[in-house]
C-alpha cells in the first residue's frame, strides 16, 4: 500500500477567501486573461519573479499595476530607458558634509513590489543591477550589503527583442525570472468590454488592497509545505534530461530550472486548493518556466515551441 501523502497545512478560510477575492479583483481589471493572472499569482506565492513579454498596448503594465494594487504591498515603478544607470535602480552613497561620512540613499528597488517597466530598453549594465536583488534579496553598494524588504517581488515587462530600441536580456538575467508569460490580444468579448468600460487606470486607483505583507509571507510558507512525490520529482527530472538532448536545443535546462518548476507547481497546486502536486500542474506551468531558459540552436524565437515539444516528448509514468 502506498504511503499516505503528508498533510500540508491547509489555508484558513480567511486566507483562502482573501486569495480568491484577490484573483477575482485582478481578473476584473485585466479582462479575459484568467490563466495569465493565475500564473502571476503563482510567481508571487512561489517567491519568484515575473517577466511579462508582449507587444506594446496589450496590458503588460496594467497587469503589473493591478497585481501590485491588490497585494497591498509597498510599490515602486521604474521606467527603464537607454540612459538609466544602475545607481538609479539600487541607490547611491552620497557624502554628508555634516557627518563627514558617506550615507546610502536607497533606490526604488527597496520596495516590496518593483515594476521594472520595459526592462529591455535599458543597456545590459543597468539590467544586471537587478541580478543580486532578485537572487539574494539584497544589494551591495561600495562594499556594503543592504537587505531588501520582504516579501520582494519583481514584475518586469519587456517588448519583443525585434522591436527597435531594445536590448536582449542576458541568460543569467532571464534565469532569475521564475515565469515568463505573454498576454496576447484579448478575445472579442473581452475587448468589447474593455472599450466600453471605464479607464483601467481609474479602476486600478480605486482597487482595494486585499492582501498584505504578513498574508503573502504566510502563503509563501504554505507553498513550501505542498507535497511533491518521488514520482513527480522523477517526472520533472525526465523533463530536464529531455531538454538537454532535444533536437534544436543548444543549452538545456539546469537543475535550478527544475527547482523553479517544482516551486511553481507547488504554488499552482495550492491555488487550486490541493496539498500535493499533480503532473498536470507541471504540464500547465512548464512552458512558462522553461521556454525563456532554453537556448535554441537557431532562431531564439522558437523557445516556446521547443518547450512544448519537450513536454509532449516526455510521458507521465
Amino acid at each position: 500500500m502506498a504511503a499516505p501523502l503528508p498533510m500540508a497545512p491547509m489555508l484558513t478560510d480567511a486566507q483562502r477567501q482573501a486569495l480568491e477575492r484577490a484573483q477575482q479583483q485582478v481578473n476584473g481589471l485585466v479582462l479575459g486573461k484568467p490563466h495569465e493572472v493565475r500564473l502571476a499569482f503563482v510567481a508571487l506565492l512561489a517567491g519568484g519573479h515575473l517577466l511579462i513579454e508582449d507587444l506594446p498596448g496589450l496590458g503588460k503594465t496594467t497587469l503589473a499595476h493591478a497585481l501590485a494594487a491588490t497585494l497591498g504591498l509597498e510599490f515602486q515603478r521604474v521606467q527603464f530607458t537607454s540612459d538609466l544607470l544602475p545607481a538609479d535602480v539600487v541607490g547611491v552613497s552620497v557624502f554628508d558634509p555634516a557627518t563627514r561620512e558617506f550615507r546610502f540613499h536607497p533606490g526604488p528597488v527597496f520596495a516590496q513590489v518593483l515594476l521594472a517597466d520595459e526592462i529591455n530598453r535599458a543597456p545590459p549594465r543597468t539590467q544586471s543591477a537587478l541580478l543580486e536583488a532578485m537572487a539574494e534579496h539584497q544589494v551591495t553598494v561600495d562594499g556594503a550589503s543592504h537587505a531588501l524588504p520582504e516579501p520582494f517581488f519583481v514584475i518586469a515587462t519587456q517588448n519583443p527583442v525585434d522591436l527597435s530600441g531594445t536590448y536582449p536580456l542576458p541568460d543569467s538575467q532571464l534565469d532569475r525570472f521564475l515565469l515568463r508569460l505573454s498576454l496576447g490580444y484579448p478575445s472579442e468579448s473581452a475587448e468589447r468590454d474593455l472599450l466600453a468600460g471605464a479607464d483601467r487606470r481609474d479602476l486600478i486607483a480605486r482597487a482595494l488592497p486585499l492582501l498584505g505583507s504578513d498574508d503573502v509571507l504566510a502563503l509563501q510558507r504554505a507553498v513550501r509545505e505542498v507535497h511533491a512525490s518521488e514520482a513527480l520529482v522523477g517526472y520533472v527530472q525526465a523533463l530536464l534530461a529531455r531538454s538537454r538532448r532535444h533536437p534544436g536545443v543548444r543549452v538545456g535546462l539546469s537543475p535550478r530550472a527544475g527547482l523553479a518548476l517544482l516551486r511553481a507547481a507547488r504554488a499552482y497546486a495550492l491555488l487550486l486548493g490541493r496539498r500535493h502536486v499533480l503532473p498536470e500542474d507541471v504540464q500547465a506551468l512548464f512552458p512558462a518556466v522553461a521556454a525563456h531558459r532554453l537556448v535554441a540552436e537557431a532562431d531564439a524565437g522558437q523557445d516556446a515551441a521547443l518547450a512544448k515539444a519537450i513536454l509532449h516528448a516526455v510521458p507521465v509514468d
